[in-house]
C-alpha cells in the first residue's frame, strides 16, 4: 500500500468543476433532446436552418434566463445559432449592468428569497 504521503494530491476545486460540468452536460443532453423534438431546426433570430453536421451549432435557449426551468412543453425554449445565442445573452448582461444600480418602482427586487427573514424568531425559541 503506497504511503499516505507520497499519494499525489486531489485537488477538490478540479472535482467539483468536474461534476458541475458533468451534470450540465447531462441536464442539457435531456432538454436539448427534448428541444429538437418539439422544434423546427431553424434559428429563432435569424432564421437559418441546420441539419447534419451543423446541428450541433443550434443551441437551447431558456427565455427566462433559469436553466433549471424546464417545462415538458418547452414554452421556456427556443433554439438560437451559436452566434444569436451569445448576442442574446451579451444584450441580456448590458441590460441587466444598466439597471441593477437602481430599482425603478414598476419592477421587481432582483431577488426574493431572505435567508434570515425568522433569525429573530428562532433565537426566541431557543431562549
Amino acid at each position: 500500500m503506497p504511503d499516505r504521503k507520497n499519494r499525489p494530491k486531489i485537488d477538490t476545486d478540479d472535482k467539483i468543476v468536474t461534476m458541475a460540468r458533468r451534470q450540465r452536460a447531462e441536464r442539457e443532453s435531456g432538454y436539448r433532446g427534448q428541444a429538437l423534438k418539439l422544434f423546427p431546426k431553424i434559428c429563432g433570430r435569424c432564421g437559418r436552418e441546420f441539419s447534419g453536421e451543423q446541428l450541433r451549432e443550434l443551441t437551447v435557449h431558456h427565455k427566462d434566463h433559469n436553466h433549471d426551468n424546464n417545462p415538458a412543453d418547452g414554452s421556456n425554449w427556443e433554439l438560437l445559432c451559436l452566434y444569436c445565442h451569445d448576442n442574446e445573452h451579451a444584450r441580456y448582461l448590458e441590460n441587466n449592468s444598466h439597471t441593477s444600480g437602481a430599482q425603478s418602482k414598476d419592477q421587481s427586487p432582483l431577488s426574493t428569497h431572505t435567508p434570515f427573514a425568522d433569525l429573530a424568531a428562532l433565537f426566541k425559541k431557543d431562549k
